[in-house]
């Protein structure tokens, strides 16, 4: 990697010593929004902001310690942003929750009132963006989605601040969470990390899905029944996506819990894999939305400095398999 003095800090700022991302996310909004109205039993409407600035403070305060940078959100993290460890470095999200919903294609939109240039004065270390990708979309489709990230690597590259790419795969019209569409990810995710690996993004770390899906590789805890994978094709998969890509990269979470995301990196270490580290949301803070919701939030800083800190440290023992970014 050849990376100017802006990019290097920003990305030091993010790692730890040994140049390995271990860092907590807490960008979730409308997805947060939803299970707090779920668990408190009212409107999505009526959870207002000052709930999701409640929440967020509290992951950040009591995880960061733990953690090498967190991910959040201009719209309800910049309070939290404050509470975090010294230790901490900031990735701040430039992406609108959720994707373009009344056209097909899973378009993204970027928050109205900040650019690259605002999130860096705001504090952010690195820039971070999600996108919603499949190679089998209309070329239509993926052109738009080329420009868009095209657009953001030159806006990083203007502020001199490292471009964080994170891609989601998915199937039009496809349950992500059946065994059809764990047969296909694989090649999904590998061929997303091959596309945005090129220069003409501006990318500086991919963050990426596993390629497989661990419910259904056979003898995983996670597999509960058929399965679509046996264990040495899984680590395969996992080569094969890795060889894919021409830039560091890092592993999210995806929404799985706790077991099963110190399970997968298990397997990673196993098969070999150059992996960077992880921006893990949900597999560690995502069973207190309940006890929030419903006892507030000392009861959420109780279960976080408990479970919560058992949790980033499960997925941290696992990081000792990572591989420096710097070796790349």
């Amino acid at each position: 990697m050849k990376l100017t003095p802006g990019k290097l800090k920003g990305l030091k700022a993010v790692s730890n010593s040994r140049d390995v991302i271990a860092a907590a996310a807490m960008d979730q909004r409308g997805s947060l929004k939803s299970a707090i109205a779920k668990d408190k039993g009212i409107d999505k409407g009526a959870v207002t902001p000052q709930m999701l600035e409640e929440f967020k403070t509290a992951v950040v305060k009591v995880l960061t310690p733990h953690a090498s940078a967190i991910l959040l959100d201009p719209e309800y993290g910049l309070p939290a942003a404050l509470a975090r460890s010294k230790n901490a470095g900031l990735l701040l999200a430039y992406e609108n929750s959720g994707y373009d919903n009344t056209r097909p294609g899973r378009l993204p939109d970027l928050l109205d009132i900040w650019s690259v240039r605002r999130l860096v004065a705001a504090g952010a270390d690195c820039i971070k963006i999600l996108l919603y990708y499949t190679p089998f979309d209309p070329p239509a489709v993926n052109e738009i989605k080329h420009a868009w990230v095209e657009r953001i690597g030159a806006e990083c590259t203007a502020s001199d601040v490292p471009f964080f790419l994170e891609l989601v795969g998915y199937d039009e019209g496809a349950d992500e969470k059946d065994i059809a569409y764990a047969r296909k990810k694989p090649d999904i995710v590998a061929r997303g990390m091959a596309e945005y690996s090129k220069p003409q993004y501006g990318v500086d770390v991919l963050k990426v899905e596993v390629p497989v899906n661990m419910a259904y590789v056979a003898g995983a805890k996670a597999c509960k029944g058929e399965s679509a994978y046996t264990r040495d094709q899984a680590k395969q998969l996992f080569l094969k996506a890795a060889t894919s890509a021409k830039l560091p990269f890092i592993y999210l979470s995806a929404g799985v819990s706790n077991d099963v995301f110190t399970e997968t990196l298990e397997l990673a270490a196993e098969s070999g894999v150059k992996f960077s580290g992880v921006l893990c949301g949900r597999a560690t803070w995502k069973e207190a939305i309940p006890v929030y919701a419903k006892q507030g939030v000392k009861a959420l800083e109780d279960w976080l400095g408990d479970q919560g800190v058992k949790n980033i440290n499960n997925v941290n023992d696992r990081l000792k398999a990572a591989s420096p970014w710097s070796s790349f």
